[in-house]
């Protein structure tokens, strides 16, 4: 099991769990509170392409600045994907969370215990 990176915001329990887990199992992580150290568009892009997911997929619809972007109406495709990405990228509170980045270049959104596991078992 090699280094793994969670994105995580202290204030939510799945985070915590998340880190309690790891913690409880000796795992070698960093720990990146992304709402302080936001990531550029291309650290966002790298993380999708490792989770296989759209960036609409890792966005938290019901935050109260998804409301003001009107992201439901937005379209989910290849050509409005940058538009999702940036609004990532400035809007960080809109990513889901925790996410979890393994060594073998994969990468997990990690809100349930088995999700984590998974992370580990990497």
């Amino acid at each position: 099991m090699g280094r793994m990176e969670i994105w995580i915001n202290p204030a939510c329990s799945k985070c915590r769990s998340a880190l309690t887990l790891l913690d409880a199992e000796g795992a070698d992580y960093t720990v990146r509170r992304y709402l302080e150290e936001v990531p550029s568009t291309d650290e966002i892009r790298a993380v999708l392409d490792r989770l296989g997911l759209e960036p609409w997929d890792i966005t938290r619809t019901g935050e109260a600045i998804a409301k003001e972007l009107d992201l439901k109406s937005w379209p989910r495709d290849e050509e409005s994907r940058d538009r999702w990405i940036a609004a990532l990228s400035e809007h960080p509170k809109l990513i889901q969370r925790p996410i979890i980045t393994a060594d073998d270049g994969t990468a997990v959104v990690a809100r349930t215990e088995e999700a984590v596991r998974d992370a580990l078992s990497r």
